[in-house]
């Protein structure tokens, strides 16, 4: 059967409306729950993290009830970021770990994520049988085989121990102010207490989560907020995180921010300095820029593109080897520490970088000169598909004419919202602009 549950990251949506309706985490628990066990034996566990989303208790608990019905032991974390979930997973020797969460999206979204017991979020065949699951009758787990479930105390405080162990030993932050900016969401604990018992000054905003303002203002797609407070406190460093903190922005102590593919720069290079590298190479998707690739190329290193998403991702670097990559958003993915983006510790190696090398943070995070690049969204009606449409399909072939490999035109579906996202890369950014600005002319007379 196709998929119409799973998209790139999981099962999304708006809650309380479907898919992200108590009724369908239900469903979804018994479905994964009943994928897990289908050797039928009784001592298989999983462990459920969540953000501060207001609709994460009644997912949780519909989520709880539909897993212990066939059978599963369930572990509450609470609110703990995605990598957590990753890394507790694997630790606890879980068969299956769930993330609930919509990441960047605004709070009256939800999403639930996936991961296997070695920590890495599901691949597309297992979320597709799980899926089929869903759609069938669910067996049901004899009364006295139905699961427990318990709330596990000290998730977080694991999670931080662990986050410490990735920072160089020896190494303080001592000396350092830094801004974090947790989004009002998962990591508005952890992120502070790591960057405290690292001995830095931490400046926290963000931290104030009331199941409504998680991602509104703050965090990695509000990086102004960061941003302004860094300038107003003179601190060294800004880390802008996201809702589940699975990616990150960096401001130097100007103001100036660092997005994924600068991060991704600077570890590279320092990596390949240190012979830690695997592959020569990094993973990153189309949309990274142009500027990158030239960086790496002209070091002797490779990159390797992928479809946008960061499962996308971690599946090539787990095929080909590698041990870094990521997306220009923010996911930073160093398979070294952790199974999937993790914004604080990759904000730890860029605070690494500084206190190794005693150089400011806009030394380290301006890596090479991006080639102007232009992003832009087009909301579309559900069901509708504007990218099929011949005028739109002459729109873009005329534009790609015109670059005439003096760029590159990008044109794709989010994989999470009803968006067409148009994004192209010039030297020229008159021509950059009139580009854009004509795809998405077409794009919103076909939707």
């Amino acid at each position: 059967m196709g998929r119409t549950l799973f998209g790139t990251d999981g099962v999304r949506g708006r809650a309380n409306s479907h898919p992200m309706t108590a009724e369908m985490a239900l469903r979804l628990g018994a479905a994964a729950g009943r994928f897990f066990r289908r050797d039928g034996t009784s001592a298989h566990r999983v462990v459920i993290g969540k953000d501060t989303r207001l609709s994460c208790y009644m997912l949780e608990n519909a989520l709880t009830a539909g897993l212990t019905s066939t059978g599963m032991n369930v572990l509450l974390l609470g609110p703990v970021p995605t990598p957590a979930v990753g890394f507790l997973t694997r630790s606890m020797r879980a068969d299956l770990g769930i993330m609930i969460s919509a990441s960047h999206n605004p709070a009256a979204d939800n999403g639930i994520k996936f991961f296997g017991p070695d920590g890495f979020k599901l691949s597309d065949e297992a979320e597709t049988e799980i899926e089929s699951i869903v759609a069938g009758e669910i067996p049901l787990a004899e009364p006295r085989q139905i699961g427990r479930a318990r709330r596990i105390e000290d998730g977080r405080g694991r999670y931080v121990e662990y986050a410490k162990t990735t920072f160089p030993a020896g190494l303080r932050l001592d000396g350092l102010r830094v801004v974090v900016d947790c989004a009002n969401g998962a990591a508005y604990r952890v992120a502070p207490e790591v960057l405290w018992e690292l001995g830095a000054e931490v400046v926290p905003i963000g931290v104030e989560p009331d199941g409504l303002n998680i991602n509104d203002g703050v965090g990695s797609t509000h990086v102004e907020a960061c941003r302004d407070a860094v300038l107003r406190h003179r601190a060294d460093l800004g880390i802008s995180l996201d809702g589940d903190a699975d990616r990150v922005m960096i401001v130097d102590e100007k103001g100036r921010v660092a997005d994924g593919d600068q991060i991704m720069a600077l570890l590279a290079g320092r990596w390949a300095e240190q012979g830690r590298l695997k592959g020569g190479a990094l993973v990153a998707t189309v949309m990274s820029n142009l500027g990158l690739e030239r960086f790496m190329a002209a070091r002797g290193l490779a990159l390797e593109r992928t479809a946008v998403g960061d499962r996308y991702v971690v599946e090539r670097m787990r095929a080909g080897g590698f041990n870094l990559g990521g997306e220009q958003s923010g996911h930073i993915v160093m398979t070294d520490y952790a199974t999937t983006g993790d914004g604080l510790i990759a904000g730890l190696q860029v605070l690494a970088a500084m206190a190794e090398t005693g150089e400011k943070a806009s030394r380290l995070v301006e890596q090479f000169e991006p080639v102007p690049q232009m992003l832009k969204n087009v909301r579309y009606r559900e069901g509708d598909d504007p990218l099929t449409r011949d005028e739109v399909r002459r729109v873009i072939e005329a534009a790609e004419g015109r670059l005439n490999g003096e760029g590159r035109v990008l044109i794709r579906r989010s994989g999470t919202e009803p968006l067409i996202r148009v994004m192209a890369e010039a030297e020229d950014e008159a021509v950059l602009r009139e580009v854009v600005e004509g795809i998405v002319a077409a794009v919103e007379r076909a939707a």
